[in-house]
């Protein structure tokens, strides 16, 4: 859009509205605050959207990224450097973290989804012309469904659905990132991508410089198809 180019594709319905990345220290913190980052290393995921939600959030907390010591090793290869030794914080997504509580050398202080709020962070998206159509229709109907199965079930019974997705991740760990996601609020029954959402998804990239301008809800968000 910033090359003057219609998208695509449309975002119709939200996956998640909160950022679902932790900060992780090696030892309990109940009393954490995120100017703690600034006084030690932290190995930060430098993909472009958990950076950006990231910077956001320490923008919010009041803290200057610039002075947080971000540790860049490539997503693939944190968790090992982290249980190498490398780094007193950790940022990621579950259910990493909550393996390493499991595992005894790491213990979550922090939710960048509390710092933020809720934020159009994921979405499903599809061409114009297949909104339109039946098939649409029909996976909404069961797209909802299945949010709302995800919000209202069990945690330890999800995870046994999906744990075949999850290789090598202890059926505990699965059930406590489920039940953490649950109770700050990923998942919310409402399934289209709100406003309010939208625009702090803007914040979000405008704060690092991912977009230059403020793109209008109307040309880039359709409702789910009825």
């Amino acid at each position: 859009m910033a090359k003057g180019w219609p998208p695509p594709a449309m975002h119709f319905a939200q996956i998640n509205e909160k950022d679902g990345f932790f900060i992780t220290a090696r030892a309990p913190d109940p009393a954490f605050t995120w100017d703690k980052l600034a006084a030690a290393d932290i190995l930060v995921d430098h993909g472009g959207q958990p950076l950006a939600m990231f910077k956001y959030a320490c923008h919010k907390k009041g803290i200057d990224f610039k002075a947080v010591q971000a540790v860049n090793v490539p997503s693939d290869r944190m968790d090992a450097a982290y249980r190498s030794g490398q780094a007193h914080y950790i940022h990621q997504q579950g259910p990493a973290p909550q393996q390493l509580a499991h595992d005894g050398v790491g213990h979550i202080v922090a939710s960048v989804g509390d710092a933020i709020g809720p934020v159009a962070f994921s979405s499903l998206a599809a061409t114009r012309d297949w909104l339109k159509t039946d098939a649409a229709r029909r996976f909404m109907r069961a797209y909802r469904k299945a949010r709302n199965w995800i919000i209202t079930t069990p945690a330890v019974e999800i995870a046994a659905a999906e744990a075949g997705f999850f290789p090598g991740i202890h059926s505990d760990v699965l059930a406590s990132t489920i039940a953490a996601y649950q109770k700050l609020g990923n998942w919310t029954p409402h399934v289209e991508v709100t406003r309010a959402a939208f625009e702090t998804a803007l914040d979000v990239f405008q704060h690092s410089g991912g977009v230059t301008r403020r793109h209008r809800y109307e040309d880039i968000i359709a409702p789910p198809p009825a």
